[in-house]
């Protein structure tokens, strides 16, 4: 008979356990990768009451930091209004924050000048027929040979300077949107476009003449208004026309408005290495105003997410970042990250965090410092 010794049944079973442990610490290993990385604080802890978490949950990828950009009148919707005649200010029907159509009266005016305009069209026009009928009884003479050759010319052409004449007396009216021909000095300047009536720089009595530097109005669609930014030459390379950007204000902080990039422009500034671009800026409801400061951010493409957390989940150590995930019931996590984009108050993460983890944004420091003590103590926990 053969016998068998003890260790070989001992063997195949010993294989079998550690291939079992084996594949326990393949799965442990997937939740991580060193046990010492994992902190537990206890439930009663008041050191709990300091930590703040947030889920990870992918936004659009920031490009570049917060610009600071102002918004202004949409030049292609804005007018600034002058008197074309010299004359004194009599009425003022449009006033600041007045809505207008085109062809609402802005302001009144009495000018001598006008009624002179007025006149010179009445004398031309009695001109102008006074040579018509020259004209045509010479005209008359000169088929039956009565009358020369040279007295018919002359009529002709003094009948088109009269024509001439009477026609450039009444463009200059027309130029200034008068249709009434009598001389009565009443001049009424009238809106040229729709919008609001931002700005008034005149009063009565006032003499006003076309030569003022600061225009009598301002009259803008504010419906539409341009965002102007300063951007960096080395940030060119993110941005395009027809990209989209969205914007706060002071005004309305927890609100964002969305604009789109519509030209950069063609010159670098050699003393701040920037370049002026504009923004489209929907304002359909009226609450951004010309002159506002604004907060500006350049949005990737909407396919394009990413992972931001705010710096104060990160800490360094080494040359690597690190953050805290939260495993549930006090379980703390420390993980390395990989970093990209670093801006003033955030950061895009690369590498080391799943979507719908939950991230320690505040009190990683104080969970570094209690990791760091578990540790020195042996590995105790808190």
């Amino acid at each position: 008979m053969k016998l068998h010794r003890p260790w070989q049944w001992l063997l195949p079973c010993a294989l079998a356990l550690a291939a079992c442990h084996g594949a326990d610490d393949e799965d442990r290993a997937e939740l991580s990768t060193n046990p010492q990385d994992i902190l537990q604080l206890p439930a009663d802890s008041p050191k709990v009451r300091r930590i703040r978490e947030a889920e990870a949950i992918p936004e659009q990828r920031p490009l570049l930091e917060p610009l600071t950009g102002k918004i202004t009148y949409d030049e292609t919707r804005t007018v600034r209004v002058s008197s074309p005649i010299a004359g004194r200010v009599t009425a003022i029907p449009a006033q600041p924050g007045a809505v207008v159509r085109v062809g609402t009266p802005l302001l009144e005016l009495d000018s001598p000048e006008l009624g002179q305009a007025q006149a010179e069209y009445a004398k031309a026009t009695a001109d102008l027929k006074l040579a018509e009928r020259d004209f045509e009884r010479l005209k008359s003479l000169y088929d039956n040979g009565i009358a020369p050759h040279k007295e018919f010319h002359q009529a002709e052409d003094a009948l088109e300077r009269a024509r001439s004449e009477a026609e450039r007396s009444r463009l200059r009216l027309a130029n200034l949107g008068v249709h009434e021909k009598r001389p009565d000095n009443h001049f009424t300047l009238k809106a040229p476009i729709a919008g609001v009536v931002t700005e008034r720089n005149v009063n009565p009595g006032m003499e006003v003449r076309p030569d003022l530097p600061t225009p009598l109005f301002v009259i803008s669609d504010l419906d539409r208004l341009w965002v102007l930014l300063d951007v960096f030459e080395k940030d060119l390379a993110v941005i395009h026309p027809g990209q989209d950007v969205k914007l706060t204000v002071p005004a309305y902080p927890d609100r964002w408005f969305p604009a789109r990039i519509d030209y950069i422009g063609k010159v670098v500034d050699e003393t701040t290495r920037t370049v002026k671009v504009r923004c489209l800026l929907p304002n359909p409801e009226g609450q951004l105003l010309p002159s506002m400061y604004a907060s500006v951010e350049v949005e990737s493409p909407p396919d394009d997410k990413a992972i931001v957390v705010p710096l104060t989940a990160l800490f360094t150590e080494g040359e690597s970042d690190w953050l805290f995930v939260s495993l549930g019931e006090g379980r703390y996590q420390k993980r390395e990250v990989r970093v990209g984009l670093r801006l003033k108050k955030e950061a895009v993460l690369l590498e080391g965090v799943q979507p719908g983890e939950r991230i320690v944004t505040d009190g990683a420091l104080l969970l570094r410092s209690e990791l760091d003590t578990a540790a020195g103590d042996g590995g105790k926990k808190p």
